[in-house]
């Protein structure tokens, strides 16, 4: 599998089975209180919570349709991209069934699965609505939500005196269309991963590429994979070569792995074609948690950098929904040593016809040792000196590079054509000093991969961006920002309303109704793959512990 691939999920096969046996252990003693309607004390407290004053899943000592439909939630938490196995589904849905056709259940019987079903569900809750993973625990940096809106206990009580708890569920989830297509694409991903196209290998390339117009081995196992996965229609004749219908299938294939769609089967596009469905299914769960950190409906307007994607997006909410008012490619950090963080923060100003202040790591490692070698380098790069007290010093000299090396003064890039943060500068205060802004090296917007900064984002097409975030400051026409931008005197606008920023991490998206995967620049997908096992690791072992608790009873 290349090394780009995402991690594939593989069931905690031992411990689940241990897990299993224990709680079957559960079970049976369950189904003889419910032969002989008994009802057991525990002699030691219970691992469960305290039972509430009146049940809140059973009626007459019977479980309520709501019972049923929670347990069914739980069980199916995988549509969401979750863990069943977090929930304590599997014992939950047998004991509740079983309560349904024994005896009636009383006493602590009733109290203590009445309770362990509301505690599964108000972890469902949480996990649905704000993930399983705090982004911080992987070094993000996400303002958290002003509130939830909702009181898990109060939210279960009234969905089930008004017998609408789905609905009331799948309310909690992010209410976005991105969510949403994201979720219909891990089901039929789900579908596809025990499906025989993945089954056998694709046969290996005639040579180092394949193509338009050559034989090519594996025509039809390719052909049936492109099906599957949407890139060719299904009723499509597969041709004898590599040609015509086959070649703009796999363009389209291209076009949503973040390769060049060119048609050209080469190593990269050969290794994507390879990944197993079940890859994918994990890359889409790992987007859907994601989804769950960063609710964009907080805000009516919202600018979101996607750093694996290279682009851009700035929404609008327009009647309940974020629709797409500018996209744009973006550079990023690099992925060796200069990785743009992820964080969210509050963009307050515009800084036309900026000056570039050398950051002292770029100015230590990389302009004073080119400075010293050539000198003339200083003046063609329209650089100066300032001092601690903000005064310009004179031109070049050694002294200077020297304070510089101390940190006694840096180094300033003056506006105009040759600066490194072009003509305009979108500023969110940050405590990495990140920021948006234009680059002379507009040639870079051309390739595929797009990380070459030492983190800052650098924006394809500045002006249009300048448009949206100004756009509730009408006196800032098309016209007057150009102008601002090619003054080349450096002067800020302060925004009347404070614009969030995202820079955000994801693998997968739909666009237009088509899931695009993009690779995982800086593993991020392993780190949150990780912490993911972990949590249920650490969860499997407390359902363990509680089962073992109630055996003990």
């Amino acid at each position: 599998m290349p090394a780009t691939s995402p991690p594939v999920s593989k069931p905690f096969t031992h411990r689940r089975q241990r897990w299993l046996s224990l709680a079957a252990g559960l079970a049976i003693g369950l189904a003889s209180e419910l032969a002989a309607g008994a009802s057991t004390e525990p002699t030691s407290a219970s691992s469960f919570p305290a039972a509430s004053a009146a049940p809140l899943w059973f009626v007459e000592e019977r479980p309520r349709v709501a019972a049923y439909q929670a347990v069914n939630l739980l069980a199916n938490a995988a549509k969401e991209g979750l863990e069943a196995g977090d929930y304590n589904a599997e014992w939950l849905r047998a004991a509740i069934e079983g309560a349904g056709r024994g005896s009636p259940l009383t006493g602590h019987s009733l109290s203590r699965l009445d309770q362990a079903l509301t505690s599964a569900m108000r972890r469902y809750l949480a996990d649905l609505h704000a993930g399983r993973v705090d982004p911080q625990q992987l070094g993000a940096r996400y303002s958290p939500a002003a509130t939830w809106g909702f009181i898990a206990d109060e939210l279960l009580a009234s969905a089930i005196a008004d017998g609408r708890l789905v609905e009331a569920v799948r309310g909690v989830a992010p209410a976005l269309q991105q969510y949403a297509g994201l979720r219909e694409t891990l089901g039929r991903y789900r579908e596809l991963v025990s499906h025989p196209a993945w089954q056998k290998s694709l046969p290996p390339l005639p040579a180092s590429k394949l193509s338009p117009g050559q034989k090519y081995g594996g025509i039809e196992a390719l052909g049936e994979r492109l099906r599957l996965l949407g890139d060719l229609p299904v009723a499509t004749p597969l041709p004898a070569l590599y040609e015509g219908a086959l070649v703009a299938g796999v363009k389209s294939f291209q076009e949503r792995h973040a390769l060049r769609p060119d048609g050209v089967i080469a190593t990269d596009t050969y290794e994507q074609l390879t990944v197993p469905p079940a890859a994918r299914v994990r890359q889409l769960e790992l987007a859907l948690e994601r989804l769950r950190w960063t609710p964009l409906l907080q805000a009516p307007r919202a600018i979101v950098v996607n750093l694996p994607e290279f682009m851009l997006t700035a929404y609008e909410l327009r009647d309940g929904k974020l629709e797409t008012t500018v996209a744009m490619k973006v550079i990023v950090g690099t992925a060796r040593k200069n990785r743009t963080p992820l964080f969210d923060a509050e963009m307050r100003f515009i800084e036309f016809s900026p000056y570039w202040n050398v950051p002292p790591s770029i100015a230590r490692g990389e302009t004073l040792p080119r400075l010293r070698r050539d000198p003339g380098y200083f003046d063609r790069q329209g650089f100066e000196f300032v001092g601690s007290d903000g005064r310009i010093s004179g031109g070049f000299s050694e002294g200077a590079l020297d304070a510089v090396q101390r940190g006694q003064m840096r180094i300033r890039q003056r506006p105009g054509a040759g600066n490194a943060l072009g003509d305009i500068k979108f500023v969110f205060p940050n405590q990495d000093n990140i920021y948006l802004h234009h680059t002379p090296s507009v040639q870079l917007f051309n390739r595929a991969r797009r990380d070459f900064s030492h983190g800052c984002i650098r924006v394809e097409a500045p002006v249009a961006l300048a448009k949206f975030v100004l756009a509730n400051e009408p006196e800032w026409t098309e016209e007057r920002i150009v102008q601002a931008m090619r003054r080349g005197k450096s002067s800020t606008v302060r925004l009347q309303e404070a614009l969030p920023v995202i820079i955000a991490y994801s693998t997968a998206l739909v666009r237009g109704g088509r899931v695009h995967f993009f690779p995982d620049i800086y593993g991020q997908d392993k780190l949150l793959d990780d912490a993911l096992r972990q949590r249920s690791n650490s969860v499997w072992a407390s359902h363990e512990s509680e089962i073992a608790a109630e055996l003990m009873n």
